[in-house]
């Protein structure tokens, strides 16, 4: 980065005449390196409290705000009100400073798989920078703005929440130049009451979007059309059967997709027609930002995909694993499901699914909907967690041909016990659940096995 500790200082009027350039901010002692600005926050303990620990780690200055405390010695300190909204604030300067291109994009599903395959596009064409992992929310947005190189020209923004109100924060703190919602699904249902809240709560990306800016959304979700109709913005619809941008999937297999889009071939290395969608958005983005067609192909065709999600892996046995265990919702696992039945497979077809977290009070139907998505292409059925009862009673009501095997979520043991003892050479398993449920255990004992 290129922020000098006196321009930091100016930013909450304090006069410290420090041309010293900074090396990083962070908001975690133990990554705190030489010349780095340490920003103290609250959690299980008072981030003040690892103020020493971050200048032994090479921190030179700090935000402060804690009335009792004291600062370390020898460090310089910058007196704030209140940390975290000094840290956004902080993150926004940085941005107006290096002034590159901003891409934001939410959805319920896809937002890492789309980031990363809008990322892999405009890195044919631009500098880019993106969200790291999955820090989306008020705290990972402005810590990735302030990692972003100072050459940075285009900048991909994964927006995330749990409520109403937050992804409008993180949409003013980045004043996108363009936006994209992946789809609205289900997830944290339980705190926005319907899908239709959760349609208005992730049109909140629009909230910091450039008014001459540029906006997709998916063509066949007619709860964003009524606050589509109302932007300013240049708006480009993309689906599968419909939209502006429509994707046709030529082939399906276990490694790669192949659809195309106004006769266009485009390769993705990612099973499902849901990939296609997201691919979509990063072929929209690419076109508007004049990325060239062929480099746009390219950059498909070789994207890299963040970790646990939709990842083939091998089992001990050599059986193949499709982890997607970072987190789960109905749509979500209904996608995978549809996906993992339609693939060329050598042996049996087998899935592990546990829990859908923060459902609400229609969880239950919810997990049980999950038996349309289910049929004789799975020989095996594994259900985890309390909420699974629900769709054994649907699979056994629906006289499921194949096997189903069921355990509570303190039976975890035994479910790895039985996976490794049932698991052959030959199958094919896929594993799909909430982070919560713990599934990346699971899925670590099979490549142990």
């Amino acid at each position: 980065m290129n922020l000098t500790i006196r321009e930091v200082a100016a930013l909450f009027d304090q006069e410290i005449n420090d041309p010293t350039i900074l090396a990083s901010v962070e908001f975690d002692s133990r990554l705190i390196k030489e010349n780095s600005l340490f920003v103290p926050l609250a959690g299980g303990r008072d981030g003040h409290e690892f103020a020493q620990q971050a200048k032994d780690n090479g921190a030179i200055a700090t935000f402060w705000s804690h009335p009792t405390i004291q600062p370390p010695t020898d460090m310089v300190v910058i007196r704030v009100t209140d940390t975290v909204e000094a840290f956004q604030a902080l993150a926004k300067m940085y941005k107006e400073k290096i002034n590159p291109t901003i891409i934001g994009v939410t959805g319920s599903n896809g937002k890492t798989t789309t980031k990363d395959m809008v990322d892999a596009v405009m890195a044919q064409s631009y500098k880019t920078y993106k969200t790291q992992g999955n820090h989306n929310n008020e705290l990972g947005l402005p810590l990735t703005i302030l990692h972003a190189p100072a050459d940075t020209e285009v900048l991909i923004l994964e927006m995330g929440m749990d409520h109403a109100g937050e992804i409008e924060v993180l949409s003013l703190l980045a004043e996108p130049d363009a936006a994209a919602i992946t789809l609205i699904g289900e997830a944290h249902i339980e705190n926005l009451g319907s899908r239709a809240g959760i349609a208005k709560a992730k049109m909140e990306i629009t909230a910091g979007l450039k008014k001459d800016g540029f906006m997709m959304v998916p063509a066949d979700e007619p709860l964003l059309d009524p606050y589509v109709a109302t932007l300013p913005q240049t708006v480009e619809t993309f689906g599968l059967e419909e939209g502006a941008l429509q994707g046709t999937i030529l082939a399906e297999a276990q490694q790669e997709t192949v659809f195309s889009v106004d006769g266009v071939k485009y390769t993705i290395p990612v099973i499902g027609g849901y990939n296609v969608k997201n691919a979509l958005i990063a072929i929209g983005m690419g076109k508007y930002f004049d990325v060239p067609e062929s480099a746009i192909q390219a950059g498909l065709a070789a994207f890299q995909l963040t970790k646990n999600r939709t990842q083939w892996l091998k089992a001990g046995n050599d059986a193949d694993i499709l982890s997607d265990v970072y987190n789960a919702n109905p749509t979500a696992m209904g996608l995978v499901l549809d996906s993992f039945k339609k693939l060329p497979l050598k042996g049996r077809r087998i899935a592990v699914l546990a829990d859908m977290l923060e459902l609400g009070p229609d969880s239950a139907k919810m997990h049980a909907s999950m038996a349309d998505h289910i049929d004789d292409a799975f020989q095996l059925i594994f259900l985890y967690g309390s909420e699974m009862q629900a769709l054994q009673q649907r699979l056994r009501e629906n006289a499921f041909s194949g096997q189903v095997h069921y355990f509570a979520k303190a039976e975890k043991s035994a479910l790895i016990d039985t996976l490794i003892k049932t698991l052959d050479p030959k199958d094919s398993v896929v594993i799909k659940g909430s982070n919560g449920m713990g599934l990346s255990e699971v899925v670590k004992s099979l490549q142990e096995m």
